[in-house]
């Protein structure tokens, strides 16, 4: 069994026991690291193929996000993290690519709770995680994961939280960053302030019902709502549904220069029963993942790095 799959065990044990959305709640100050290592190249060729990326000589974009999942739930199923890990929510992800690493480098990774902050629906939490290599930050991400209860009055919607980073272009048309102790899901960009603008449309996928295993098998994430109607019944969903990670990865594997993109912000705004037929849509700024009836799964905005690809 994997480290990832013992803390969701220990996470079943624990949730039971906490409350989200208690007054005065904080944040431990834990840090999960992960000493430097390489990516397994057999997993790694897994989740290249799996997702969709073809260049063998560099790091897909979201891998380092998979390398350090299993720290992530280490934090989160620790007794003294505030909210319970069953039926937490992944809502937002931001990614920010300095250089691109290279499947030999030997990162170091780093994971931390960096806020704990009130929502619409709930109680949202971001973790971030670092990646390293020679002590140089190369990488690093920022995801939104909500814990949905009951709350009383929505609170009022603040200033956007910050952008990519100082020396990082803001994605085209984005609010200038301010507060960054705002609830993420906040930024809205302009095609999601209103019904979300159709992108051209790129291609249509048909995603086969065994996909969450078989993105489980390639990530860890092993998740009982992606693997079987019978475990994913047991969440409140009639089917298994898509890992939202997966299909980030999956919309920037199509980019034209993938090794090109600095920053990304992916929201995932409903999730993708499976087996499924997608259409993904995008242009140079952006993508989607759309459903039946045009229902949007996923946005996406996208930066790309001026001059050739970073290295």
């Amino acid at each position: 069994m994997t480290g990832a799959n013992l803390s969701l065990l220990r996470g079943a044990v624990t949730s039971p026991f906490k409350r989200a959305g208690r007054p005065g709640a904080t944040l431990p100050a834990d840090r999960a690291v992960l000493p430097p290592a390489p990516a397994a190249p057999r997993r790694l060729a897994a989740y290249r193929d799996l997702c969709g990326f073809t260049d063998p000589d560099s790091l897909p974009l979201t891998y380092p996000h998979v390398l350090g999942f299993p720290l992530a739930m280490r934090l989160m199923t620790a007794r003294s993290f505030p909210l319970p890990v069953l039926g937490l929510v992944h809502t937002w992800i931001e990614i920010t690519r300095h250089r691109t690493p290279r499947p030999t480098d030997p990162l170091e990774l780093t994971v931390y709770a960096a806020e704990l902050t009130p929502h619409r629906r709930g109680t949202e939490v971001t973790m971030v995680t670092e990646a390293r290599l020679a002590g140089e930050p190369v990488w690093e991400s920022r995801s939104g994961y909500l814990s949905r209860h009951a709350t009383g009055t929505p609170p009022a919607r603040p200033a956007p939280p910050a952008s990519p980073g100082p020396d990082t272009p803001a994605p085209p048309d984005a609010p200038a960053p301010s507060d960054t102790s705002a609830p993420p899901d906040t930024w809205m960009p302009p095609y999601t302030s209103t019904p979300p603008e159709e992108l051209p449309t790129v291609a249509e996928w048909r995603l086969p019902a065994d996909l969450g295993r078989r993105y489980g098998a390639a990530s860890g994430d092993r998740n009982p709502i992606h693997l079987y109607p019978f475990t994913a019944r047991l969440f409140g969903f009639p089917r298994p549904i898509a890992h939202g990670m997966w299909t980030v990865a999956r919309c920037l594997a199509e980019a034209p220069e993938p090794d090109a993109i600095r920053w990304v912000r992916a929201d995932f705004k409903s999730p993708v029963p499976l087996p499924a037929t997608v259409t993904h849509a995008a242009d140079p700024t952006g993508f989607q993942l759309r459903g039946v009836a045009g229902r949007v799964h996923l946005t996406g905005t996208v930066v790309n790095a001026p001059g050739p690809p970073p290295s």
